[in-house]
Protein backbone atom coordinates (compact mmCIF):
# COMPACT_ATOMS: atom_id res chain seq x y z
CA UNK A 1 0.00 0.00 0.00
CA UNK A 2 1.04 3.52 -1.05
CA UNK A 3 -0.11 7.02 -0.17
CA UNK A 4 -0.68 10.26 -2.41
CA UNK A 5 1.37 12.94 -0.80
CA UNK A 6 -2.05 14.31 1.84
CA UNK A 7 -1.36 10.61 3.32
CA UNK A 8 -4.21 9.00 1.65
CA UNK A 9 -3.40 5.12 1.71
CA UNK A 10 -3.43 3.95 -1.95
CA UNK A 11 -4.07 0.26 -3.00
CA UNK A 12 -2.84 -2.14 -6.02
CA UNK A 13 -5.41 -3.26 -8.13
CA UNK A 14 -4.92 -6.50 -7.07
CA UNK A 15 -5.40 -5.79 -3.28
CA UNK A 16 -8.87 -3.92 -4.31
CA UNK A 17 -10.21 -6.95 -6.59
CA UNK A 18 -9.84 -9.29 -3.18
CA UNK A 19 -11.30 -6.90 -1.26
CA UNK A 20 -14.59 -6.25 -3.74
CA UNK A 21 -14.80 -9.62 -5.12
CA UNK A 22 -14.70 -8.36 -8.15
CA UNK A 23 -12.14 -9.47 -10.92
CA UNK A 24 -9.01 -7.10 -12.26
CA UNK A 25 -10.55 -7.28 -15.54
CA UNK A 26 -13.81 -5.94 -14.06
CA UNK A 27 -12.10 -3.35 -12.35
CA UNK A 28 -10.58 -1.88 -15.63
CA UNK A 29 -13.50 -2.53 -17.73
CA UNK A 30 -15.34 -0.02 -14.78
CA UNK A 31 -12.11 2.38 -15.11
CA UNK A 32 -12.22 2.32 -19.02
CA UNK A 33 -15.97 3.00 -18.88
CA UNK A 34 -15.88 5.56 -16.27
CA UNK A 35 -17.45 4.19 -13.90
CA UNK A 36 -14.64 3.58 -11.35
CA UNK A 37 -11.36 5.27 -11.63
CA UNK A 38 -8.62 5.00 -9.79
CA UNK A 39 -7.71 8.18 -7.64
CA UNK A 40 -3.78 8.14 -8.91
CA UNK A 41 -1.31 5.59 -10.79
CA UNK A 42 2.09 5.01 -10.33
CA UNK A 43 4.65 6.08 -12.46
CA UNK A 44 4.66 2.47 -13.82
CA UNK A 45 0.90 3.88 -14.76
CA UNK A 46 -0.24 0.69 -12.75
CA UNK A 47 -4.17 2.05 -10.80
CA UNK A 48 -4.07 3.02 -7.34
CA UNK A 49 -7.28 2.97 -5.30
CA UNK A 50 -8.21 4.79 -2.10
CA UNK A 51 -10.93 3.59 0.22
CA UNK A 52 -13.60 5.71 -1.50
CA UNK A 53 -12.76 4.25 -4.26
CA UNK A 54 -13.13 0.39 -2.88
CA UNK A 55 -16.50 1.96 -1.06
CA UNK A 56 -17.68 3.46 -5.21
CA UNK A 57 -17.20 -0.30 -6.26
CA UNK A 58 -19.11 -1.88 -3.88
CA UNK A 59 -21.95 -0.02 -4.30
CA UNK A 60 -21.48 -0.95 -8.13
CA UNK A 61 -20.52 -4.67 -7.61
CA UNK A 62 -24.55 -4.10 -5.13
CA UNK A 63 -26.09 -2.92 -8.37
CA UNK A 64 -24.90 -5.27 -10.70
CA UNK A 65 -27.13 -8.25 -9.64
CA UNK A 66 -29.91 -5.91 -9.38
CA UNK A 67 -29.84 -5.34 -13.20
CA UNK A 68 -28.98 -1.91 -12.93
CA UNK A 69 -27.10 -1.18 -16.59
CA UNK A 70 -23.69 0.64 -16.85
CA UNK A 71 -25.33 3.49 -17.51
CA UNK A 72 -27.48 4.17 -14.38
CA UNK A 73 -24.64 2.68 -11.93
CA UNK A 74 -22.63 6.07 -13.72
CA UNK A 75 -25.78 8.37 -13.10
CA UNK A 76 -26.15 7.11 -9.62
CA UNK A 77 -21.89 6.99 -8.49
CA UNK A 78 -22.12 10.68 -9.93
CA UNK A 79 -24.98 12.13 -8.58
CA UNK A 80 -23.83 10.73 -5.12
CA UNK A 81 -20.39 12.89 -6.00
CA UNK A 82 -22.28 16.00 -6.59
CA UNK A 83 -23.90 15.63 -3.38
CA UNK A 84 -21.15 15.31 -1.36
CA UNK A 85 -20.05 18.44 -2.99
CA UNK A 86 -23.53 20.31 -3.02
CA UNK A 87 -25.83 18.88 -0.42
CA UNK A 88 -28.48 20.77 -2.10
CA UNK A 89 -28.31 19.54 -5.74
CA UNK A 90 -31.40 18.98 -6.54
CA UNK A 91 -30.60 17.13 -9.91
CA UNK A 92 -28.34 14.77 -8.16
CA UNK A 93 -30.99 13.88 -5.47
CA UNK A 94 -33.54 13.66 -7.80
CA UNK A 95 -31.03 10.64 -9.40
CA UNK A 96 -30.70 9.27 -6.08
CA UNK A 97 -34.42 8.96 -5.30
CA UNK A 98 -35.34 7.43 -8.57
CA UNK A 99 -32.41 4.92 -8.33
CA UNK A 100 -34.01 3.97 -4.55
CA UNK A 101 -37.67 3.26 -5.58
CA UNK A 102 -36.09 1.29 -9.05
CA UNK A 103 -33.99 -0.55 -5.89
CA UNK A 104 -37.24 -0.54 -3.82
CA UNK A 105 -39.17 -2.06 -6.97
CA UNK A 106 -36.19 -4.51 -7.72
CA UNK A 107 -36.01 -5.86 -4.38
CA UNK A 108 -39.72 -6.31 -4.31
CA UNK A 109 -39.27 -8.55 -7.30
CA UNK A 110 -36.34 -10.79 -5.96
CA UNK A 111 -38.18 -11.29 -3.08
CA UNK A 112 -41.23 -13.19 -5.08
CA UNK A 113 -39.01 -15.08 -6.74
CA UNK A 114 -37.16 -16.04 -4.06
CA UNK A 115 -40.62 -17.08 -2.33
CA UNK A 116 -41.24 -18.32 -5.44
CA UNK A 117 -37.72 -20.74 -5.22
CA UNK A 118 -38.60 -21.81 -2.08
CA UNK A 119 -41.45 -22.93 -2.60
CA UNK A 120 -40.02 -25.59 -5.41
CA UNK A 121 -37.08 -26.26 -3.02
CA UNK A 122 -39.79 -27.91 -0.82
CA UNK A 123 -41.67 -29.78 -3.30
CA UNK A 124 -38.56 -30.58 -4.83
CA UNK A 125 -37.48 -32.03 -1.17
CA UNK A 126 -41.05 -33.71 -1.20
CA UNK A 127 -40.79 -35.77 -4.32
CA UNK A 128 -37.30 -36.91 -3.33
CA UNK A 129 -38.51 -37.93 -0.07
CA UNK A 130 -41.37 -40.11 -1.51
CA UNK A 131 -39.98 -41.72 -4.55
CA UNK A 132 -36.08 -42.21 -2.58
CA UNK A 133 -37.11 -43.41 0.61
CA UNK A 134 -36.71 -47.19 1.40
CA UNK A 135 -40.15 -48.87 0.89
CA UNK A 136 -41.63 -49.82 4.20
CA UNK A 137 -40.82 -52.97 5.92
Amino acid sequence: MRDVGDGTPLMKIGEVAERTSLSIRSLRHYDEMGLASPSAYSPGGFRLYTEADVERLLTIRRMKPLGFPLERMREFARAVDALHDDPSDAEAAAVVESVRVETAERLRKLRKHLAYAEEFAEIVDDVSTRFTAPPAP
